[in-house]
């Protein structure tokens, strides 16, 4: 049975490792990472390195920092783990022109949709602190929460993450 999954929480609350565990329980041979971040300094780099190790050779990674969408739609019937929303729309703030972040974001909202395989979706909230102090972080803050209401909306579960316990919320 395909499924749409996001699972959302705070910095380290177990979000990756339990997309792990679901996309390990699925019965499907293949299986696929596609990983968001990119190496930008030493504490990303060895980040990354930890998802590699976690995730063992059972997935195959598929590095999409920007290009989300087209992504997911070369692998329509796999089982997928896409880690993590809050990096990828980071990248685009940062590295798209400002009227191409819209387009990023509708097309991959229409692969995900389209999307006939099993997709785990990593995120964050990041609404639930203070209020930033600067206009981007508080358009970043704004943006993320009406992609994650996107996402859950398509999406057939989501889960928080609270101290590594999931607790289903659809």
């Amino acid at each position: 049975m395909e499924k749409k999954i996001l699972i959302t929480g705070g910095v380290k609350s177990g979000k990756s490792s339990y997309a792990l565990r679901l996309a390990r329980e699925i019965d499907k041979e293949e299986k696929l990472f596609i990983a968001t971040a990119r190496p930008i300094d030493a504490e990303m780099r060895d980040k990354i390195e930890n998802h590699k190790r976690e995730r063992g050779s059972n997935f195959k990674t598929i590095e999409a920092p920007i290009r989300l969408g087209d992504a997911l739609s070369e692998f329509n019937s796999s089982t997928v783990i896409i880690d993590c929303l809050t990096l990828w729309l980071s990248n685009l703030f940062y590295e798209v022109k400002k009227k191409e972040k819209p387009r990023e974001i509708e097309s991959f909202i229409g692969a995900l949709k389209e999307f006939r395989g099993n997709a785990i979706i990593v995120t964050n909230e990041v609404g639930w602190g203070i209020i930033p102090g600067d206009e981007i972080s508080r358009k970043y803050q704004s943006d993320l929460g009406s992609l994650n209401q996107k996402v859950a909306e398509v999406c057939d579960e989501v889960y928080v993450m609270i101290s590594g316990i999931p607790l289903r919320i659809k």
